[in-house]
């Protein structure tokens, strides 16, 4: 893709390299977040792949037209030694549990975190268009795997397509516009990620109603549809995938808003300097930073997967007016009525998750970064420590608030983390930095929710009553969080000693500077502000958005009903 001028003799650079993309005198940056924004949209919707567990769990069952069993479980899901086989990975006449499905759901943020970590250094020199097309091909491929693999009945085929090759699609997606947007944005760090970041808390929030849809329309006699909606979300998916990618732009070297001046007080913890890649982890700043980040993490994930249950174990019958029942008294119907005000909760939940990002990150920018985690710090532990005296005196609404204000923040940790690496390493390896701090992520993910299920499957066995099972669960979240705060605390700007010198910041940024223009100012680039083009591109992004919203909304209304 690349072909050789003879007159100069050097390689035009190609449709996907990094030379190609840099911005003109004219380009508007308003473009630039919807870009990010769409791709992280299409693989947010690793966050709602559950919708897919129960029709999967029944495709034996519907295509042949008689009950088949349940392949023997977590035993035998890798190895069935009585039958000398893979069990459920390679069994074609038995239906699938959610242990099994489940798998794909584990498989995507542990793949998320390591291809992040080890190709963030890739992503910094192949460009944002390159990393956001092999997402594309990585995301939508695994899709179309999966689809054969349902087709075929072959669980391998689904762990490998979805999991493995859709979560290499997953961590290059979701890193790729983190250091393109802070090199946009220098003046509005956490509002330009919190943007980006947005869009993969709200993946799920479009992806999950629209699979339904799409399973509803191709369901027949034979067929739970999984496969027909696995293929039209691939297609789907790449063509705003493509498209995005294809509307990256990268600043040139040099570039900044029209009228700014880069802050030059270090006691504002932003530096004017870089720290190069191979030396950002020898930090301490990158440790403790990667501890906060886990730690509000762990302190969040548990929870929102076992969100819906524990509010129907902590309120039983309360939910639906009948305070003399409790979760397992509970008949059939009011199971079922149960669920649907979980279900509410969770939208609820997860619509604060989405807000926050955007919140929180934008206003970061006023109060910095290191402020804006003591609050999360400070006020988790605060909403944590009032969880056990509410759900006592069974305060639903403010119950329901403080999980609420949790989630928000939950979300506001992701997004406004690659501007707190931005303010202390620089911009120029922020989205290398970044993909490795995702192993923070990975940990977390193991980490909040073992937490979580021991607790509540120790104290349930043990004979504790329902609504006091998640008690002790949410002090020793809360305990999390003030680890945390202490970490955030012993942040301070990172030592002169580790940042690159002058020269060598610009042998790197030589490939991106602006050819015949002064390397500084504006060069004529987002002179005018918010355009007509830059409206339609929003649009392009925010109409599914809010017709996620309104569906996420009048699910989580049941929740007053």
């Amino acid at each position: 893709m690349t072909s050789m001028d003879s007159t100069v003799g050097y390689a035009e650079p190609g449709l996907l390299d990094r030379e190609r993309i840099i911005a003109k005198p004219g380009f508007n940056r308003w473009l630039v977040p919807p870009a990010a924004l769409a791709i992280h949209l299409c693989i947010g919707m690793a966050y709602g792949f559950s919708v897919f567990w129960l029709p999967l769990s029944r495709a034996v069952s519907t295509a042949t037209g008689k009950a088949a069993a349940v392949c023997d479980g977590p035993a035998t899901t890798f190895w069935d030694k009585t039958a000398g086989t893979f069990g459920a990975l390679t069994a074609t006449n038995c239906e699938w549990s959610q242990f099994d499905l489940g798998w794909m759901y584990t498989l995507f943020f542990v793949i998320l975190g390591v291809s992040a970590a080890t190709w963030g250094g890739w992503l910094e020199r192949a460009g944002p268009r390159k990393a956001g097309f092999v997402s594309a091909l990585c995301w939508c491929g695994g899709l179309l795997i999966s689809a054969l693999g349902v087709h075929l009945h072959q669980l391998w085929m689904m762990w490998i397509g979805s999991g493995v090759i859709g979560g290499i699609g997953l961590g290059l997606g979701y890193i790729s516009p983190v250091s393109t947007l802070v090199k946009w944005f220098p003046d509005r760090r956490g509002m330009a990620t919190g943007m980006a970041i947005m869009g993969f808390g709200g993946g799920a929030m479009i992806g999950s109603p629209l699979a339904n849809n799409l399973m509803a329309y191709f369901k027949t006699s034979t067929s739970v549809g999984v496969v027909e909606t696995f293929i039209a979300m691939a297609v789907i998916y790449v063509v705003f995938m493509m498209g995005s990618a294809f509307s990256y732009r990268v600043p040139p070297s040099g570039w900044v808003p029209e009228g700014w001046t880069p802050p030059t007080s270090r006691s504002a913890m932003i530096t004017s300097g870089h720290v190069h890649l191979k030396d950002a982890h020898k930090t301490p700043q990158f440790w403790l930073i990667w501890a906060v980040l886990c730690l509000n993490v762990s302190a969040g994930i548990g929870i929102i997967g076992a969100a819906s249950p524990m509010l129907q174990e902590t309120f039983g019958g309360r939910l639906f007016g009948d305070a003399g029942v409790g979760f397992a008294q509970f008949t059939d119907p009011q199971k079922a009525l149960a669920a649907a005000i979980g279900a509410g909760f969770v939208g609820l939940f997860s619509l604060f998750n989405i807000a926050g990002r955007f919140f929180w990150a934008s206003l970061s920018d006023k109060i910095g970064r290191k402020a804006t985690y003591m609050i999360f710090m400070l006020l988790g532990l605060a909403c944590y420590g009032s969880l056990v005296t509410l759900a006592n005196f069974h305060a639903l609404a403010i119950f329901a608030a403080a999980f609420c204000v949790i989630a928000s923040m939950y979300g506001g940790g992701f997004s406004t983390v690659p501007a707190y690496l931005a303010d202390m390493f620089g911009t120029q390896f922020v989205g290398a930095i970044h993909g490795r701090l995702l192993t923070a992520w990975s940990t977390a993910g193991i980490v909040g929710p073992v937490i979580v299920n021991y607790m509540h499957d120790t104290r349930v066995a043990g004979g504790i009553s329902r609504d006091h099972v998640y008690d002790p669960i949410f002090y020793v979240l809360a305990a999390l969080l003030i680890v945390g705060f202490f970490c955030n605390l012993m942040i301070r700007p990172v030592a002169e000693k580790w940042f690159m010198s002058p020269e060598e910041v610009a042998a790197l940024q030589a490939k991106t500077k602006a050819t015949g223009l002064v390397q500084s100012g504006s060069f004529g680039i987002d002179r005018g502000g918010f355009s007509f083009k830059a409206l339609v591109a929003w649009l392009v992004v925010g109409i599914p958005v809010l017709w996620g919203a309104w569906i996420t909304l009048r699910t989580a209304l049941v929740l007053f009903g």
